[in-house]
């Protein structure tokens, strides 16, 4: 069996090398991008063109995850993750003692660029670095708004006076966008191959985007999630206290209003990113790069803005849990979906087979290469989900379980293929003890996997290891 697995993952390797002789790899990196903001999906009512052109021409992997945090900035311990290319809770120690993700691809024979944010502990090792960003700027936009008429006279996302992503005078996403069209431009002139990090911080929050994009989705025409709730009724058992960042954008309890105008923002943040990302594909192809030429799509994390009365990423939903994983190439199929389960991580060994770079053994993530080409269909037994030590997660076939060990060791069950948006928890109905016993046993051994010291039974005393 092991040698069948290596002859496949050799054949897959091969029919990607032998696509080109070293492929350019570019990857674009959005914040705060939930899975369900593309328009070409039809969940939301939300005008992405490029990225819709961008799954036409490619794979789309539909059930993408992060993995988790070990702090409130959920985006720190994604960009960790992906950079060093370790679990969750041993990605800090690995991408300080290991290369990151850049050198090994340097080290493949590639010119390395990368422009925005970056957010890692480790310093960016890349050839060419432009324009870094922190994770985001200060600025306004909190408790708000608190009703019509602060939401017509006060704070508003064009307003370039109020600082943000306007801080310099030129918009941070457009930025990302000139560089990157810049060093595409420059790279035509070079033979060596080069692997792009793009890094935009949109559509993070302060929201703010031109007001053409803005009005192009009217406040009053926005839908309100269909899992709204004016409160999360375990917000502060999960570490969500009213003192919270991400929380604190809109005012308690939620409201319609407030909902809408911070959806209406967070898609007009995306709808402009969008039109940059549509220059960096417009580039490429004015070079004609495209043939040689992966990308990858996706984003850190996902975000709440009003499902189940959150407003951030730092809780279990799909919402805030999935993103947007796109893959386009030579040998990519073209509009065809994956359903099996992956990390955005996964990202990582994905390049490096494509650049002909063996894995190192630090690295924990697969490639999706495999899935990609139609010869696996399998990938992980279950997908792990942390934050901090008061939220756990498994999600397995159709189930997902999470576990709230401060909040008297509350239980969510949901049907993911039944139940999409989480409305109907499961955790309460005796019909499904057994399925909630298997989902905690397999749990259990994926923390082994993990490193994961947290005892659900007792969250404030360290978890004591399976004996083997």
């Amino acid at each position: 069996m092991k040698k069948n697995l290596l002859a496949l993952a050799a054949a897959v390797s091969c029919s990607f090398s032998q696509a080109a002789e070293k492929p350019n790899i570019v990857f674009i990196f959005t914040d705060d991008y939930s899975y369900e903001c593309q328009g070409h999906l039809g969940m939301e009512a939300i005008q992405t063109p490029n990225l819709d052109r961008l799954a036409k021409d490619g794979t789309q992997f539909t059930n993408s995850y992060n993995m988790g945090a070990w702090a409130g900035a959920v985006c720190v311990a994604s960009r960790t993750m992906i950079n060093s290319g370790a679990f969750v809770n041993r990605a800090q120690k690995t991408i300080v003692e290991q290369p990151q993700w850049a050198e090994l691809i340097r080290d493949g024979g590639y010119k390395t660029y990368m422009t925005g944010k970056w957010h890692v502990k480790k310093e960016p090792a890349f050839d060419v670095v432009k324009d870094v960003r922190g994770g985001m700027p200060k600025g306004s936009g909190y408790n708000r708004p608190v009703s019509r008429e602060d939401f017509e006279n006060g704070w508003q996302p064009w307003d370039i006076g109020e600082g943000g992503f306007w801080k310099g005078g030129t918009h941070w996403t457009e930025v990302v966008g000139d560089n990157s069209v810049e060093f595409i431009n420059q790279a035509a002139e070079e033979e060596k191959p080069f692997f792009m990090y793009l890094s935009f911080n949109a559509p993070h929050d302060p929201r703010q985007s031109p007001k053409e994009y803005v009005d192009m989705y009217p406040v009053d025409d926005m839908k309100v999630p269909v899992n709204y709730l004016p409160e999360y009724p375990y917000r502060k058992e999960i570490g969500l206290p009213d003192n919270f960042r991400d929380e604190r954008l809109a005012p308690y309890p939620r409201t319609d209003f407030a909902v809408q105008v911070h959806r209406r923002e967070y898609f007009a943040s995306i709808t402009y990113l969008d039109y940059h990302m549509g220059r960096i594909l417009d580039a490429l192809e004015e070079h004609d790069m495209m043939d040689n030429t992966y990308i990858i799509f996706t984003a850190d994390h996902g975000l709440s803005v009003g499902h189940h009365g959150l407003l951030g990423k730092q809780n279990m939903y799909e919402h805030s849990m999935r993103v947007p994983f796109i893959v386009k190439g030579p040998g990519v199929e073209k509009g065809k979906s994956i359903d099996t389960p992956i990390y955005l991580q996964d990202a990582m060994p994905t390049t490096l087979e494509w650049a002909g770079v063996e894995i190192p053994k630090h690295v924990e993530f697969k490639s999706v290469n495999a899935l990609i080409a139609g010869e696996a269909t399998e990938h992980y037994p279950a997908i792990y989900g942390k934050y901090i030590n008061f939220q756990r997660m498994i999600r397995k076939g159709d189930w997902k379980l999470m576990m709230y060990p401060k909040a008297s060791k509350k239980l969510r069950l949901f049907n993911l293929v039944k139940d999409p948006n989480e409305m109907n928890d499961l955790a309460d109905n005796p019909e499904y003890t057994s399925k909630i016993e298997e989902l905690k046993t397999d749990f259990k051994a994926l923390q082994d996997v993990m490193g994961d010291e947290l005892d659900l039974d007792n969250p404030t005393a360290p978890r004591a290891k399976n004996k083997k």
